[in-house]
């Protein structure tokens, strides 16, 4: 009904400025051109014959119209005035259009920050005409809440963190500090009781060089923006590398690792990035596995992907937990007890780092063995 309302106005407008050019030219014709209208008339229009009168029984001069010519004039005036009255209809409607136009963006306005003002639906805001506007805007609001609600949980998981290593530092400090004063008050301890009071000191030492350093890791992560400078890698080689660096980690546990790849494999990516990736995910296969165990690294290429897999034996995680481990600052609870645990960033930004490459990242864990699994596009 709304819309047949609005489409009236139109007609009738087009109806009146017709009318009102008809009363017009009519005016011109009978009140200002009324004289040299009729003698342009006769002239073009009229015409004189003699002809035979019936009724007077006799020939006369006969003055009348050229009926063919007046006919084309009246449907050329019709035609003409139904023209233009339908030009100027139209710029009225032009004008008129837009002018709606700006009176509907104002009110669409008004009720987009009446509905952004309120907590409900927002089902009082928008008429029945806008219903479509108003599921838009809950689906977006509705995105926004989700946004904010976790940046406020990252900002809740990265205040825990650093409440948690906050606690942490004190206890290695506080050994350090011990110890280093019991040395320094007995000159003349033992050469056997120095030697392990020095060995605690050292090691509670690392340990505090460790949580500073997640520290910076947090800091850092906040700053960093990652951008890709992608070459051909020799994929093996980084592989073969990679495992020999992680020798005295894995020795520490009794672990090795054994790689399974064809030694001609390469890909396409930023070798830095992709380095950053494998040592993150080795860091974490080396921290949670079984002592004297066994981390399988294997790679092939599939279709045209090339798909890198880190196997370690180890508890089973959870799979609550499972769908977690990529989310930034987050650790496991058995990490902030142990050494094992980091800030909770490897694996974020090991995901960040293959999504800009266009690949993906999973992980599987069932019955003591978990697979990090890495896919990258040949070539990007």
């Amino acid at each position: 009904m709304k819309r047949k309302s609005r489409k009236i106005p139109y007609l009738i407008i087009m109806i009146s400025i017709s009318v009102l050019l008809c009363l017009g030219l009519y005016f011109l014709v009978d009140k200002i051109w009324n004289g040299s209208f009729v003698d342009w008339f006769e002239w073009n229009f009229m015409q004189t014959r003699n002809a035979y009168l019936p009724e007077a029984g006799q020939e006369a001069i006969i003055h009348e119209p050229m009926w063919w010519k007046v006919k084309q004039l009246v449907l050329g005036v019709f035609i003409g005035t139904i023209t233009v009255g339908i030009i100027i209809g139209f710029i009225v409607s032009h004008f008129q259009a837009k002018a709606e136009k700006r009176k509907s963006i104002t009110n669409i306005s008004q009720m987009l920050r009446d509905y952004i003002g309120q907590a409900d639906e927002g089902s009082n805001v928008f008429p029945q005409e806008y219903a479509e506007i108003a599921v838009q805007m809950a689906e977006i609001k509705t995105a926004v809440l989700r946004s904010e609600q976790a940046l406020r949980n990252e900002a809740a998981q990265k205040n825990d963190l650093v409440t948690y290593l906050a606690h942490d530092l004190k206890t290695p400090l506080t050994s350090v500090i011990g110890y280093l004063s019991l040395l320094d008050e007995a000159p003349d301890m033992p050469p056997e009781q120095k030697a392990k009071y020095t060995h605690i000191a050292l090691d509670k030492a690392n340990r505090l060089e460790r949580l500073v350093n997640e520290f910076f890791e947090i800091t850092r992560y906040n700053l960093q923006q990652i951008t890709l400078d992608q070459e051909q890698i020799d994929l093996y080689y980084m592989l073969v590398q990679m495992v020999d660096e992680f020798y005295p980690i894995l020795s520490a546990k009794g672990n090795t690792a054994v790689l399974h790849a064809d030694e001609n494999l390469s890909i396409c990516g930023d070798p830095m990035k992709l380095a950053r990736v494998f040592n993150n995910i080795l860091k974490n296969a080396a921290a949670y596995s079984f002592p004297n165990s066994e981390i399988i690294i294997s790679a092939e290429k599939q279709d045209r992907q090339m798909i890198i897999f880190f196997e370690n034996q180890g508890p089973t995680i959870p799979e609550e937990k499972l769908s977690k481990i990529f989310e930034r600052f987050y650790r496991m609870d058995e990490a902030r007890s142990s050494n094992a645990g980091g800030a909770g960033l490897g694996l974020a930004i090991a995901k960040e780092i293959v999504t800009l490459h266009h690949g993906t990242i999973t992980a599987e864990s069932h019955e003591n063995a978990t697979v990090f699994t890495v896919s990258l596009p040949l070539s990007n």
